[in-house]
């Protein structure tokens, strides 16, 4: 009876501290939790940091295009952007806050004219939203540390996820790895 006692207690300990890790790596009103990397892809551990907010800034430290798609939800035309097609080894990070969202090892060719990702470099440095404009439901992806909007997850990609991320080029900044 004790042996059964003590497995309750510890399935029960568990289901707490794995509720209290994934609240913690959700977004939760000015602060996120994300994982941090260096520029060569390396994880640096998780760190909650402030929201980004430089609401009157963006005009000024984003190109229109830019500003366009990850403030106002926008999305850039297929094929249009210089790097939608790069096949260098490197991260991805947020145009706007710098965070680290992609690693190029995930990149695939999607024949869209969007770079595409079958996973996030974390979890916790996206969050996804329901997004029903245009008359359909797709799923947004965005920064988890400044809300940018990036693109939207499809269930059409490769294997092992079987995800599409298909993400703006102009949301991302490439950092090549260096060699």
């Amino acid at each position: 009876m004790q042996r059964r006692q003590f497995l309750y207690a510890l399935s029960g300990a568990a289901v707490v501290l794995a509720t209290r890790s994934f609240a913690g790596t959700a977004s939760a009103g000015d602060k996120a939790t994300i994982m941090q990397f260096s520029d060569d892809g390396k994880p640096l551990g998780r760190a909650t940091l402030p929201k980004v907010r430089k609401d009157a800034e963006w005009h000024r430290v984003l190109s229109p295009l830019a500003y366009e798609v990850t403030r106002e939800q926008g999305t850039e035309r297929p094929f249009s952007q210089p790097g939608y097609d790069r096949h260098e080894a490197g991260l991805y990070r947020c145009v706007c806050c710098d965070n680290a969202l992609f690693d190029a090892g995930t990149k695939y060719d999607s024949h869209t004219g969007w770079p595409s990702f079958w996973q996030p470099i974390a979890p916790e440095n996206v969050h996804e939203n329901a997004d029903h404009m245009f008359g359909m439901t797709r799923t947004e992806v965005q920064c988890a540390l400044c809300d940018a909007h990036l693109g939207h997850v499809f269930d059409d990609g490769p294997r092992p996820t079987g995800l599409r991320y298909c993400m703006n080029t102009v949301a991302l900044r490439f950092v090549p790895k260096r060699i």
